[in-house]
């Protein structure tokens, strides 16, 4: 099917926002299929808040885009006839569905819509008030402890059997076999019961065999989860990175693929980044950049991504100006790059998709008046700026710059 049949239905307004925007019908025929869908659902006449609102904010909880991992027909379709719906709501019901007020927000912003003749007027949220949203954090499930009531149950019911088990251990270890079963058993026993007690630290530690978190949890509250609570700019891991090779992804001409060191014994991690329309290879070569380290690795078009670049969109959109987030100079890859006022605050091991922490950090990354790195709170309008231990990141040209 033509993208003209595939938008014939739309309404006119809709179908000239996507013919100026992005009129990309998906990559693969799954996603082909899946955008079709979403065209379908944005061609309905029917779309209304009481029926479609509640059920699309559902479907976004997880998503950034509808389909595949960037912008598509089917999101500016379905943004295009949201709009009027969205910009009638008051703010205790764009509050009531924070996924979609989320997602209509970042697609509004998105350069392609606000460089389009037909894009339509900003929707303004007062997410500043909004109501704070509380993660639950399910308790560990307590397993049953097995390992001791079962093991003195079998040397209660065949001492003897016991006792050879003991005196296999005992001679395997390389010591006297005790004199009788009766000593075999109470030095087993208290064996057990010495191994049981140090058992927990270990186990907390390194997450154990079964059985072995229940008996490190017993006498002690509840975990936290590390992620738990209202997302904050530490939980990011940034980090100092070094190009040491790029070449254009052998199966995406607007994907480069980059070596890039951090600092890991392991090597340089491979990465990802869509660059290649934006910035020559000649300048990407040998630069030093900061990296989001604990993304969860994302397969792009058959090559797994480990990070993620952190660069600089002009306020005028990719079209005025991309350029990379540069560290300070001399810095070293893998050196720590932190925000000021959370510096004694640990970034998460990986940030679980289904949070959307970073989603609800990254608008608040800007370049200040200064070409600083920064995140801004949102609710108190202070300014973190992005450095290292040395000095801060910046943008070499852009003010007023989105990073992502």
């Amino acid at each position: 099917m033509s993208n003209e049949a595939l938008f014939a239905n739309l309404p006119t307004a809709v179908r000239e926002l996507v013919a100026q925007s992005s009129s990309q019908v998906g990559e693969s025929q799954l996603e082909k299929k899946e955008v079709a869908e979403w065209i379908a659902k944005a061609s309905d006449t029917s779309l209304a808040p009481a029926s479609t609102l509640p059920n699309l904010n559902n479907e976004l909880n997880s998503k950034t885009y509808l389909v595949g991992n960037g912008i598509t027909a089917a999101d500016v379709a379905i943004y295009g006839s949201l709009h009027p719906i969205v910009s009638a709501l008051q703010p205790s019901e764009y509050y009531a569905t924070p996924a979609l007020t989320r997602y209509f927000d970042h697609i509004q912003h998105d350069a392609s819509i606000r460089s389009s003749a037909s894009a339509p007027a900003l929707v303004n949220f007062d997410i500043a008030n909004a109501p704070k949203q509380e993660r639950k954090v399910e308790a560990p499930v307590k397993k049953k402890k097995k390992d001791e009531t079962s093991a003195t149950a079998t040397e209660e019911a065949t001492p003897a059997t016991s006792s050879k088990k003991q005196k296999g251990t005992a001679l395997a270890a390389g010591t006297e076999e005790p004199a009788n079963s009766a000593e075999t058993s109470a030095a087993g026993k208290k064996e057990k019961k010495e191994k049981t007690k140090k058992e927990p630290a270990v186990a907390g530690a390194t997450g154990g065999k079964k059985g072995e978190s229940s008996k490190a949890a017993s006498g002690s509250a509840t975990p936290v989860a590390a992620d738990s609570g209202d997302p904050i700019p530490s939980m990011i891991e940034l980090r100092v990175g070094h190009i040491v090779d790029i070449k254009v992804h052998p199966d995406a001409d607007g994907l480069y693929v980059e070596q890039i060191d951090i600092g890991e014994e392991t090597g340089p991690r491979t990465v990802i980044s869509g660059l290649v329309n934006y910035i020559p290879i000649e300048r990407m070569r040998d630069r030093y950049l900061v990296a989001v380290c604990n993304l969860k690795p994302a397969n792009m078009r058959g090559i797994k991504s480990h990070a993620m670049v952190l660069w600089a969109t002009s306020k005028d959109g990719k079209d005025a100006g991309i350029e990379l987030v540069e560290p300070p100079p001399g810095s070293k890859p893998g050196e720590r790059i932190y925000f000021e006022g959370y510096e004694d605050k640990e970034a998460l091991s990986q940030l679980n998709p289904k949070k959307k922490i970073f989603e609800a950090i990254q608008p608040g990354f800007t370049t200040l008046e200064s070409h600083e790195a920064a995140w801004v709170d949102p609710v108190t309008k202070s300014a973190h700026r992005i450095r290292t231990k040395d000095g801060v990141c910046m943008a070499p040209t852009f003010v007023g710059a989105s990073l992502s």
